[in-house]
């Protein structure tokens, strides 16, 4: 079988997550709403699933990292503390002739429209990126606040409630996953770029003499995070380092991933020194130092961080899963046949198992093995057509096993398990079926 993907990519990934529900535009009904996306059915199985092992492989695996879950709000002089409401901004020109508006750091030419051509350009100026709201009744400068820009700020802010409650020691980490939200210029390529989003943070708090072994530890993890849990090759993810680094970091990469329309940021991983804490105390005046029991030293605590778009990841991943298998014909002058596939990994995969009665005279039978199925995997029961069409539609979602209930399963107790990825198919026991898809799920 010949594998390949014609054409746009990007344009075919659109329309498969819109047809089979993994992510609409937000208010399409009304047009849409640029920056902001709705994931459906299938779409919210598959970023639950990914959320899930990423925090077990950041926190639940490890001893020396603990959980947080903050209000999107915090009071306003956060914002003033951390920097954004001073320098979150991006520089942008527009082009006087189309109208189009361009961040000019990510400009070829800054003197030249990458639209149009046209060299008609409005002078650079700043645009802060900080969602405004108001808290209160009254919408003045008083009860002015900002949505969250980034996750990681409430971590600095519960820093010593969290050491004290959960009695850690220095080095230890504080990780959270939720929603940000900034107010891009030009949001674009899908979900890549949009106005609000999820993050998932981890902030690691040690010494500054411990913090670039720290930082080495951090940045293998999660570039084998994307290897090892997601499947992702060699040739589609790499290490981008920062030429130019933030005022307060002494080091930071970005782990990038080969997008259709090239290398995009999924990750960044940063030693950000004692910026964030130090900050906090000074315009809280809150002492955020750390006494280490053992030498009697007091200090600040320097920070390591890792940090990444859920949605960018869950972009990655299904640009890494789509691909069309083309058949070979059968006949002089038939149509290719083209099967479209999304090939997840089965531990992530929005179905895993899909139960599917080969006749209606079947259907109650197929419901009570998928009812006992469903307590150990995400399932799904698909009656809808003839088996032939059920196979494309459950390999167009990405599910890697398909279990059919036929005419002879009443006799020998089996069904017909049929693989996603080289369709082969396998008759196998009822009453061995959950070993078996347990082996070929998760490898026990």
């Amino acid at each position: 079988m010949d594998i390949q993907v014609k054409g746009d990519l990007m344009e075919k990934l659109v329309s498969l997550c819109k047809r089979r529900g993994f992510v609409f535009q937000s208010s399409e009904i009304y047009g849409g709403f640029n920056g902001f996306w709705d994931y459906g059915p299938y779409g919210i199985a598959l970023k639950k699933v990914v959320e899930q092992l990423w925090w077990n492989e950041m926190v639940e695996k490890r001893n020396n990292v603990v959980g947080l879950d903050s209000s999107i709000i915090c009071h306003p002089k956060v914002w003033k503390a951390s920097g954004h409401v001073d320098r979150f901004a991006d520089i942008m020109c527009d082009c006087k002739d189309c109208k189009t508006r361009h961040r000019v750091d990510q400009m070829p030419d800054p003197s030249v429209c990458t639209n149009c051509g046209s060299k008609n350009l409005t002078e650079p100026r700043e645009f802060n990126l900080m969602m405004k709201t108001y808290v209160g009744p009254v919408f003045d400068e008083d009860h002015k606040a900002y949505l969250r820009a980034e996750s990681c700020q409430p971590i600095f802010l519960d820093f010593n409630l969290i050491r004290i409650a959960t009695r850690q020691q220095l080095p230890f980490g504080i990780a959270q996953v939720g929603k940000a939200f900034r107010n891009e210029i030009t949001p674009r390529m899908f979900t890549f770029r949009s106005r609000e989003f999820t993050q998932m943070e981890m902030e690691f708090f040690c010494s500054e003499e411990d913090a670039m072994q720290w930082y080495e530890f951090w940045r293998m993890e999660r570039y084998n995070f994307y290897k090892n849990c997601l499947g992702f090759a060699d040739e589609e993810i790499q290490f981008a380092p920062h030429d130019k680094l933030a005022h307060y970091a002494k080091a930071a990469v970005d782990v990038e991933y080969k997008f259709p329309f090239g290398w995009g940021e999924l990750e960044g991983i940063h030693h950000r020194s004692q910026w964030d804490l130090s900050r906090h105390q000074e315009f809280s005046d809150e002492d955020m130092t750390y006494l280490d029991q053992a030498t009697g030293k007091r200090f600040t605590p320097t920070v390591v961080e890792t940090s990444v778009g859920l949605d960018r990841m869950i972009l990655a991943i299904l640009c890494h899963a789509y691909r069309e298998d083309k058949a070979p014909t059968q006949k002089e002058g038939m149509d290719e046949d083209i099967r479209v596939v999304l090939g997840f990994p089965a531990r992530i995969a929005p179905v895993q198992v899909a139960v599917l009665p080969l006749s209606k005279k079947l259907n109650e039978k197929a419901a009570e093995l998928q009812d006992k199925l469903r307590h150990f995997y995400r399932t799904e029961f698909d009656v809808t057509g003839n088996i032939g069409k059920r196979y494309r539609r459950q390999d167009e979602i990405g599910t890697p096993y398909c279990v059919t209930v036929d005419f002879d399963t009443e006799n020998d107790n089996a069904v017909t398990v049929r693989e996603r990825d080289t369709m082969e198919q396998e008759r196998v026991s009822i009453d061995n079926l959950k070993a078996y898809l347990d082996n070929k799920i998760y490898g026990w």
